[in-house]
């Protein structure tokens, strides 16, 4: 059975929303390759419709300008989670119904992990159904103040610390999973 990865940006104060004002100060070569060693080990994109949208919008644009990374992300499955988009592109399909029951057989299936990026509405189904099986949580040294917050009006839910990484920047990539 595959593994749903969570890979999400957050501020010391719980901020999630608009990590390129805040992050990219911290973003450098260990940053990457942990990254990259995530993303290697997927062969699959699990996105809510906000961010599959920008993806879509700056990822094949990016492939143009050379970047070496971006063919790869435009190659990858994409499977958008969403009530509202009608038509999906960018290597991508729809979950369309029981969104859960959706994300569950594509669980099933044979391959790699599948690696969700974004936070937002799509969590707290993915909390309530249990579907996610490691959150890689990239704690920055910043104190954005004000934004969009990590899991805002979820219940309680406890995790278990599986792991920590501590880069020279500054970020703690805390790893945990569901208890």
């Amino acid at each position: 059975m595959r593994k749903l990865i969570e890979s999400t940006f957050v501020t010391l104060d719980g901020v999630i929303g608009s990590p390129e004002k805040w992050g990219s100060p911290y973003w450098d070569k260990e940053h990457a390759a942990y990254g990259e060693s995530l993303f290697a080990a997927s062969d699959a994109l699990l996105l809510g419709r906000v961010t599959y949208e920008a993806f879509a919008q700056v990822w094949p644009k990016m492939e143009e300008a050379g970047d070496e990374d971006a063919g790869r992300m435009n190659a990858l499955p994409k499977y958008v989670a969403s009530t509202t988009l009608k038509e999906a592109t960018w290597n991508a399909t729809i979950i369309e119904g029981d969104v859960a029951q959706g994300i569950t057989k594509l669980k099933e299936q044979p391959g790699q992990n599948i690696l969700k990026y974004g936070t937002g509405e799509l969590d707290r189904l993915l909390l309530e159904h249990k579907l996610v099986d490691e959150y890689h949580f990239w704690m920055f040294p910043v104190i954005a103040g004000s934004g969009q917050r990590i899991f805002d009006g979820i219940d309680t839910t406890h995790l278990g610390l599986v792991k920590s990484t501590t880069f020279a920047s500054g970020i703690i990539v805390l790893v945990y999973e569901p208890k």
